[in-house]
């Protein structure tokens, strides 16, 4: 029992990985107008929520060399959607955060994911696939949930 237990976890563990891929694909479409790339995409994420302030712990959260991390921030830069500063606490650090302009992008692009998802949602599924997405949704929460 364990033995078939153990395989319809691996089939639905290979179809929820290729599903969620396809879903997050779709979505950097949808808001990918400018042409952020993942990573830059991922950073202005993780600025907005607060989860990094530093090329270094940026780095970290992406798991990415210090380099390539300078270059993402570059290009941001470049693009006015974040500006760095020294650390007034530590000279030595620099600071990165969104400009007006990043968190604009990255609303908008939060913006426009969420109402792709739910137009498309809306108009491919009734009421009772509605409840069903609603309630797988809380299982795969659970899943990912940490103890």
């Amino acid at each position: 029992m364990a033995e078939a237990s153990e395989r319809l976890a691996a089939e639905a563990a290979r179809e929820l990985r290729t599903t969620v891929g396809r879903l997050r694909r779709r979505l950097r479409e949808v808001s990918n107008e400018g042409a952020l790339s993942a990573s830059q995409t991922s950073v202005l994420a993780r600025l907005a929520r607060g989860e990094a302030d530093s090329a270094a712990a940026l780095a970290a959260a992406e798991g990415v060399r210090p380099q390539s991390m300078a270059a993402t921030l570059g290009a941001l830069e470049e693009r006015g959607l974040i500006a760095r500063a020294a650390d007034p606490a530590d000279a030595r650090r620099a600071v990165v955060r969104l400009t007006d302009a990043g968190h604009a992008r990255w609303a908008g692009d939060r913006a426009a994911r969420q109402e792709w998802l739910a137009r498309t949602l809306d108009e491919r599924l009734d009421a009772d696939d509605l409840r069903c997405v609603l309630a797988a949704t809380a299982v795969l929460d659970r899943v990912v949930r940490q103890r």
